[in-house]
């Protein structure tokens, strides 16, 4: 079973790929290059072990990367956890017991059915190869071109052999000297003795490599084309200039072929399962008895605590388990930066309830539309989300209702998180695989068919199930912006900009003294940055023209500047002493601030 199946196809979850080809509409490759460019040139986000040539599927959150997922992190737990009353939050191992991955069926199921491109080694997940159409050409085999020049025979070219031979180079040494002496008469040749013939048979018998290689050719595309890569493949086999035989018997037409690799149409492996767990040993003893996982899903320890935290929270139903945590996945192929990666961070939420008393259809649109909200309110618009109702086909076995929301990437339309309805399956199999009562007793369910040891029963579960990388990803490339801006002089140039909400924004206020060397202007600007420091992240920066300043800010995603002039030290006038010129990242207008208003007037818009 494919990890899609197992965890509805959502970030939070992060079901696992390969490679997945989607259609090109409403991409912007270039967009998505400059993004990326512009992380690692600001201190977003760095490629992990980079000096020594990177670990794939695995990154490093720079200074400003590191502030910009803990403020979303903080949000969501603000939001699921603290201005709730039915949600408590936890922070399970992320060492997990295997018994508890076996009875989820994590060990037996989780995995991939991956496949490989002949011709690059490209692995690719099998169910996400996009059907094809078009001619298959099928090649048997190839000789060295080399082998042709050292034939022992005198009169045809190594051209004439190559297409003369075609037929029977690949059958026995019989048929093939009868090829060659047909071959020498045909050209009108000196006829060779039986001796030679058969040592040029035997010559080319041994140098021919057998091989079979198909090429899908689309549809409008020339055979020439599968011939180049078929002669790319033998290459890659070490036969140089290799001259290639075609069984043209096998050539045939096909409609929507998922065997072959949609990127350059060479033959890929048949399917295998590949599991996507990261298994470790604890202690001193590197065998089976020692065997634990790093969680594939935050999901298992929540329900696995169910009981205790129950019991210590005092809580009743309907309340949720929220959590906040990594989780490793060996991806065949990550990709796309940190939208798919092998160590990754989910926000989750378990929402425990009565079936009996809420009808979960309407619980599953409850929390689609919460976190709809929440998105929105990051500063991610309604108009980029986009909600998917999944196909039974593609949800979880357990799975009654899955929502998926998609924001629209540079890439393709993708998942940002799964919104699904779980049923009791969890609970239940791990109360079952523990012999340990995992179930709730509610005085007030009136639902007799639903008991369990009288009024017993195993509670449902609504998990909305959000990736923070992949919703850090999303802010990127949301805030991401280039605009030709003019000056005074009516020069133009390309302002870079990230055009983060406020309250996600790495920074939130950058603190410029005028001049740097004016000790009166730096000490009241580190005044300023003292004042706001304890109640958001400040920058100060006094290096460089002010709009130089400026410009680096706005690459940051900073939403406002203060900066510190003569008129604050009322060298011009007393009705502005004391007062700052605050700039708007956005509009780039400018207005005069008392310090003393600065907090009342910055912290409801970055909180």
């Amino acid at each position: 079973m494919s990890s899609r199946n197992w965890m509805c196809g959502r970030d939070g979850a992060h079901p696992s790929s390969s490679a997945h080809f989607m259609s090109t509409n409403n991409t912007d490759p270039q967009r998505m290059e400059r993004i990326v460019s512009l992380c690692k040139r600001r201190g977003f986000i760095f490629q992990s072990g980079e000096i020594y040539g990177g670990l794939n599927g695995c990154w490093d959150y720079g200074p400003l990367g590191a502030e910009l997922k803990r403020n979303l992190k903080d949000y969501w737990w603000r939001v699921m956890v603290r201005e709730r009353d039915d949600v408590v939050g936890m922070d399970g191992s992320i060492l997990t017991h295997p018994a508890v991955l076996k009875a989820s069926g994590h060990v037996d199921t989780f995995s991939d059915p991956m496949v490989d491109c002949l011709l690059t080694k490209q692995r690719f997940r099998a169910d996400q190869i996009p059907p094809q159409s078009g001619t298959v050409y099928q090649f048997i085999g190839a000789l060295p071109l080399n082998a042709l020049f050292d034939l022992d025979l005198s009169g045809p070219t190594p051209e004439f052999w190559k297409t003369w031979l075609s037929p029977t180079l690949l059958t026995s040494v019989s048929d093939l000297i009868e090829s060659l002496r047909r071959g020498l008469n045909e050209q009108n040749a000196i006829p060779a003795d039986d001796d030679s013939l058969m040592r040029a048979a035997e010559h080319l018998q041994a140098a021919v490599v057998r091989l079979d290689f198909a090429v899908l050719a689309p549809d409008g595309k020339p055979i020439e084309s599968a011939r180049k890569v078929a002669a790319q493949f033998y290459e890659s086999r070490g036969i140089k200039n290799p001259v290639l035989y075609e069984d043209r018997s096998r050539h045939r037409k096909v409609e929507n072929s998922t065997c072959f690799n949609p990127e350059n149409g060479a033959e890929l492996t048949a399917p295998r399962s590949f599991n996507l767990m990261l298994r470790t040993n604890l202690g001193a003893a590197a065998d089976e008895s020692s065997l634990a996982y790093l969680r594939p899903e935050t999901a298992q320890s929540i329900f696995v605590q169910f009981k205790n935290v129950l019991d210590t929270s005092r809580k009743k139903l309907p309340f949720g388990i929220a959590q906040i945590g990594k989780a490793f996945r060996n991806e065949i192929n990550p990709r796309n930066f940190i939208f798919r990666s092998r160590e990754f961070e989910q926000m989750e939420l378990e929402y425990f309830f009565n079936p009996g008393q809420q009808p979960w259809q309407e619980l599953l649109e409850y929390w689609k539309e919460q976190r709809l909200t929440f998105y929105e309110d990051i500063g991610i618009p309604r108009a980029k989300l986009h909600t998917l109702t999944v196909p039974d086909a593609d949800r979880a076995f357990y799975s009654k209702g899955t929502y998926d929301i998609e924001y629209d990437f540079p890439f393709g339309r993708q998942e940002l998180e799964g919104v699904a309805y779980r049923t009791d399956y969890d609970l239940r199999k791990h109360a079952e695989a523990s012999r340990k009562r995992l179930d709730y007793f509610d005085e007030t369910m009136k639902m007799e068919h639903l008991l369990h040891e009288g009024k017993e029963f195993y509670p449902h579960v609504i998990e909305p199930s959000a990736g923070v990388d992949r919703t850090v990803l999303a802010l990127l490339c949301e805030a991401f912006d280039e605009e030709t801006v003019t000056d005074e002089k009516g020069k133009s140039e390309t302002r870079i900009v990230l055009r983060f909400h406020p309250r996600i924004a790495p920074i939130k206020v950058g603190v410029f003294p005028l001049l740097k060397n004016k000790p009166e202007l730096v000490a009241k600007a580190r005044e300023v940055q003292e004042l706001l420091k304890r109640h958001m992240m400040v920058f100060y920066d006094e290096s460089g023209a002010i709009g130089r300043r400026y410009r680096r800010q706005d690459e940051a995603g900073t939403p406002f500047g203060l900066t510190i002039d003569f008129e604050t030290l009322g060298e011009r006038g007393d009705e502005l002493r004391d007062t700052v010129t605050l700039r708007h990242r956005d509009s780039m207008k400018q207005e005069r601030v008392a310090i003393a208003e600065l907090l009342a007037k910055l912290l409801p818009q970055v909180q």
